[in-house]
């Protein structure tokens, strides 16, 4: 098969010597087929109309059309004096052979029937290399029953007609390979603008088919202490990936939701590892069909609505906050009275020691410092009785610039002198320096040593109690913590509501968290609670720094 071009055509008489036809058909084949391939951007349609028109310009049997194009793949088509041949005329174990062994580079003819690359009953071929981009890439064969039948201005109009084929099917294959690259890329894009549009809602967010696949995964869901990565997810089952979750409700909420095709919107509360309790509505959106209405997937979108939930507490807490300081506003004169009477005496007996009225007693050092704790608390009181009222009112207080260093170690001493809990261990985890707070002291620390004191009561077997400082961005936040009993899940959420407590009788009257709570609030800041039960309780101040 693999004779030179020249001498077949040189012994089969190719040349044009056995007969001619007319050149202005010819002339006119290959005009016509020129600007019928001039709009023609497939592959397979410049085969179509290339195979059709050599076909009804040499009067061929049958002529095929067969190119192998990068990309794309297998083009072929073939025609006979009928029209389009459908099924494999084209023999492919011969042609994938023929193209594998180093091909003739131009036209020649074939007359061994084994060698032919069109399945049929003809006695010849014609068959004429498709070159692309400098290599043989594929053939036009055109065949003929009798040898008469072939001339040699037939070669040479197939031979022209293949060059332009050649030229624009290469053409037509960069083009349509840019056209996928074109598409390929957009649908890339566009999956990545879908991927970020639902990584950038505020929502956890992920998808299951009907088989409970997970099929797509959120960046939100990636993230938090629940957080799962998302090539961990993607293409597993829902009920192993959150394996965490009781498998009987997760899909009885999917079931309902494939059958009934019915939104349902379920609250859910979960408890973080450091204590802290967060708030969801999750919604479960049936996703259809739109021919046949069935659904095919689930949505299910998570929404945390901690700051919401929070939001409306905290209303209800200044309500009962309001209450509270009108309540306290009849009575706060009556004690305020008892409070000055307590300050005063204590104020004269130092005034009596420093003029020397007890002598060198042993006792000199500690009544000194008695009297001091006995006016400092007295006026701590009164400025209690104070806080109350600002619940009713707004109030600035004496706001001065203060080191919260010193209020946490003076609150520190403070407690241990109370003598309360001999097992309790009081440590201080102050990173210094920190930045200067404007507020009022006395309320700041007021604060302070009611949660710390509070502290002290959750832990009746003993413990350790944490005086703890440190900044972060432009505020900072100081935590009280003990390891003590901890608080009930279900007590979170009122722990800062006036005359709530979780106290014996007499021993509590749940205004010390509420005074705190309003204490805070006043001065910009916000107080949280994180517990475990039989772990022990954090209380955490944020204060805006005075940067």
């Amino acid at each position: 098969m693999q004779v030179s071009s020249a001498s077949k055509k040189d012994s089969l008489g190719v040349s044009g010597s056995e007969g001619h036809s007319d050149p202005s058909l010819d002339l006119k084949t290959i005009s016509d087929l020129g600007r019928s391939l001039l709009l023609t951007v497939h592959p397979k349609k410049v085969a179509t109309r290339v195979a059709a028109a050599i076909q009804a310009g040499v009067d061929a049997d049958l002529c095929a059309f067969i190119v192998e194009l990068k990309n794309i793949g297998i083009v072929k088509c073939a025609f006979d004096c009928r029209g389009q041949v459908a099924g494999g005329a084209v023999n492919r174990s011969r042609f994938e052979k023929w193209l594998a062994f180093m091909p003739p580079q131009v036209g020649y003819l074939e007359e061994n029937a084994e060698q032919f690359l069109i399945e049929g009953q003809h006695c010849l071929e014609y068959i004429s290399p498709l070159r692309i981009d400098g290599e043989i890439k594929g053939a036009i064969v055109s065949t003929f029953t009798r040898k008469q039948d072939f001339i040699g201005s037939k070669a040479h109009l197939i031979d022209a007609a293949t060059q332009m084929a050649a030229m624009s099917v290469n053409l037509s294959a960069h083009f349509e390979t840019a056209l996928n690259d074109s598409i390929n890329q957009a649908k890339e894009e566009n999956r990545k603008f879908t991927e970020a549009v639902l990584d950038s809602l505020p929502v956890s967010l992920y998808v299951v088919d009907r088989d409970y696949r997970i099929v797509t995964w959120n960046r939100h869901r990636e993230v938090g202490v629940q957080g799962i990565p998302r090539d961990t997810a993607i293409g597993r089952d829902v009920f192993t990936v959150l394996a965490k979750f009781p498998e009987g409700r997760l899909r009885q909420e999917f079931e309902r939701v494939f059958e009934t095709g019915q939104l349902e919107r379920i609250e859910q509360q979960t408890i973080a590892d450091d204590g802290s309790t967060r708030h969801w509505v999750v919604s479960k959106v049936p996703m259809k069909d739109s021919i046949t209405g069935e659904v095919t997937h689930v949505i299910t979108v998570g929404e945390d609505v901690t700051v919401r939930v929070e939001a409306i507490h905290a209303i209800g807490r200044a309500e009962k906050l309001a209450a509270v300081g009108r309540l306290a506003a009849g009575v706060v004169h009556e004690i305020n009275n008892p409070l000055a009477t307590i300050a005063a005496c204590a104020e004269a007996l130092e005034q009596r020691v420093d003029e020397g009225a007890f002598g060198e007693s042993e006792a000199f050092g500690d009544l000194n410092e008695y009297l001091a704790l006995i006016k400092s608390e007295a006026f701590r009181c009164k400025s209690i009785t104070t806080g109350l009222l600002d619940f009713s009112r707004v109030r600035t207080g004496e706001r001065t610039q203060m080191d919260i260093a010193e209020i946490l170690k003076s609150s520190a001493k403070l407690i241990s002198h109370q003598r309360r809990g001999g097992s309790i261990q009081i440590a201080e985890e102050i990173d210094e320096p920190l930045p200067g707070l404007r507020a009022d002291p006395g309320q700041i620390q007021q604060a302070v040593i009611a949660l710390a004191t509070n502290a002290i009561d959750a832990m009746p077997d003993g413990g350790t109690l944490i005086f703890r400082a440190y900044s972060r961005a432009n505020s900072v936040i100081v935590e009280i913590e003990d390891t003590g009993i901890g608080i009930d899940a279900e007590h979170l959420p009122k722990v800062f509501e006036p005359f709530f407590t979780t106290k014996e009788v007499g021993r509590g009257t749940g205004l010390g968290l509420a005074v705190c709570y309003g204490i805070i609030t006043d001065h910009g800041g916000r107080l949280s609670v994180r517990s475990s039960l039989g772990k022990g309780s954090v209380f955490s101040i944020l204060l805006p720094a005075n940067m």
